[in-house]
């Protein structure tokens, strides 16, 4: 029973091996990779432990009970016992998804509603980073093109754990829920007759990869292109060409920065995005490929395909893929999104479980 756990503890013994060894301290990306990998092995190494353990005390205790009668008394409790402990350990043996030890790259857009959405995009984009600083997570905005009214037509930051973050902790493992249209139902600021108007935001989550060899990205296969970043209505609001345009030729994909003012900053924060949407785009390939369903990220801003919905008179938010329904939207957006995202961890994880015992 639980075979599949043999090797996961002989890895773990074997990073730990390596973790002592004090050359593996002197390459600091290689020290990093470790830890992550050992974090995410112990729950699995607990579980197991916890199991041998409690079915040892439920055989040893069969044995005594053959002899004295007084232990048979126990065996309920034992047997109690090592049924949770297995079943703890098939959870922690579900397969997970490899990127959930990973900082992310978050993208809000506007979309449907004019400058309602983008008042929305700004609305979520302060959500997420309120979520941000109540889970310790440090925040990098790379890059913003505001509105007129103060909202974000789009805007990307980075979010990322210090140090080793328990497995299902990190910015991946939460936050890759949140990608899709969010809808809103409100009065906008715009509107005279106080009437409710619904518009949409998209949200894109993608994992940041570290290190960029990790990502086969020739220079030869980029384009580079830089211009004058602008504000709201086009006014110049930078008299150097500092803003950068990447375009990445075999794909077609392009990002583009300006959030700083020095052409070398915009450059290595639009490559760290160009890193992350590659990364994203070939897993999804290779899962297209071994006809696996992903949690789609809606790849246009469109009303129908929400995820979620924030009605502003009810102060409600729900969410349209696990049912999460709840009356305290202000909170929500005030960085209260734990309940919101954990129903979706919930979500996924009786799927994972359900499929493995398909199989």
């Amino acid at each position: 029973m639980f075979d599949s756990a043999r090797p996961l503890l002989e890895e773990h013994a074997d990073i730990e091996r390596q973790l002592a060894d004090p050359a593996v301290h002197g390459d600091p990306s290689a020290l990093r990779r470790l830890n992550k990998r050992y974090a995410a092995l112990g729950p699995v190494v607990a579980a197991y432990r916890s199991w041998e353990a409690a079915t040892g005390d439920l055989e040893a205790a069969r044995e005594l009970a053959q002899e004295d009668p007084a232990f048979a008394a126990e065996l309920p409790d034992l047997e109690q016992a090592a049924g949770d402990a297995a079943e703890h350990l098939r959870r922690q043996l579900v397969p997970r998804d490899p990127d959930d030890d990973r900082d992310v790259i978050l993208e809000v857009k506007a979309g449907e509603g004019g400058e309602e959405s983008a008042l929305f995009a700004a609305d979520l984009m302060r959500m997420y980073l309120r979520y941000a600083e109540r889970r310790g997570w440090r925040t990098e905005m790379l890059d913003a093109t505001p509105s007129d009214l103060g909202g974000y037509k789009e805007a990307r930051v980075s979010v990322a754990a210090p140090g080793t973050p328990q497995p299902g902790d990190a910015p991946w493992a939460r936050l890759k829920y949140e990608g899709g249209v969010h809808r809103v139902q409100r009065v906008p600021v715009t509107e005279s007759q106080g009437r409710v108007h619904t518009s949409a935001a998209g949200v894109l989550v993608m994992p940041e990869i570290e290190d960029p060899a990790e990502v086969d990205l020739d220079p030869h296969d980029l384009k580079i292109d830089v211009f004058r970043s602008s504000g709201p209505g086009g006014q110049s609001v930078n008299t150097t060409d500092s803003a950068v345009r990447i375009t990445h030729l075999p794909t077609g994909l392009v990002v583009s920065c300006q959030n700083e003012k020095s052409q070398l900053q915009n450059k290595e924060s639009a490559l760290r995005v160009l890193r992350a949407r590659l990364h994203q785009v070939a897993v999804e390939e290779a899962e297209a490929a071994a006809s696996q369903a992903r949690r789609s990220q809606v790849r246009t801003v469109d009303r129908s395909e929400r995820i979620r919905t924030y009605n502003f008179g009810e102060n409600r938010i729900a969410d349209h893929r696990t049912g999460f329904k709840a009356y305290n939207l202000d909170q929500v957006l005030d960085g209260d999104l734990d309940p919101v995202v954990q129903s979706a961890v919930d979500a996924d994880e009786a799927a994972r479980l359900d499929a493995v015992g398909r199989r």
